[in-house]
């Protein structure tokens, strides 16, 4: 795994030839429990290096379409799967706990649901207030720039476009580690705010 922007934050790709794209996990080292977001399957190295920092106690999904190798994982180290509350009568595997918009899940961690994306109740992850952390709808095609999800594949764009707008309002946001593309790691709101605008 690669350490990102802060010293407790790792993540691990895996390239998509289809989107000509990464896909992005990441994990959050914690004194409370080790925490990963939309984890992909590790290599052999990336799962060694979780085990010297910790292992891993918490899986938090953020869209169905996220869900990768959350319940092997799970499985494997008994970690606790959180899952998006909107999504919780379809959700293809099996959560402990259900995510709400404005829940402080972890001290430092808030969950924003947005809507209007490929799935109901997609969630975005706020870090000690300058980390977002997003699934699909926010992305990075380009270095650093963020778009959003093609159009095609929204529920309602219109509703997409106001959970973006909702979003940029934030202040301070230093950091945008996406699901899918590239990450900022600085910059976060005025790239927030470029995207809100284009929308």
């Amino acid at each position: 795994m690669k350490q990102l922007h802060r010293k407790d934050l790792f993540g691990w790709s895996e390239f998509n030839k289809e989107r000509n794209l990464d896909f992005n996990s990441v994990l959050w080292v914690r004194e409370g429990g080790n925490i990963l977001i939309d984890p992909l399957p590790m290599t052999e190295h990336d799962h060694s290096h979780l085990q010297r920092l910790g292992g891993v106690n918490f899986i938090i999904i953020t869209n169905s379409d996220h869900c990768r190798d959350a319940e092997h994982i799970a499985k494997n180290t008994g970690a606790q799967i959180y899952g998006p509350s909107a999504e919780e009568e379809t959700f293809p595997i099996s959560c402990d706990h259900w995510l709400h918009d404005h829940e402080e899940v972890f001290p430092g961690l808030i969950v924003f649901e947005l809507e209007g994306s490929k799935t109901p109740g997609e969630l975005a992850l706020l870090l000690d207030h300058t980390t977002l952390i997003t699934g699909d709808l926010i992305r990075c095609h380009v270095a650093g720039e963020l778009c959003a999800l093609p159009e095609a594949k929204l529920i309602n764009p219109p509703k997409a476009s106001q959970s973006i707008k909702r979003l940029a309002e934030l202040p301070n946001i230093k950091a945008i580690l996406t699901g899918d593309g590239w990450p900022v790691f600085n910059h976060g709101s005025e790239a927030l705010h470029r995207l809100a605008k284009s929308i």
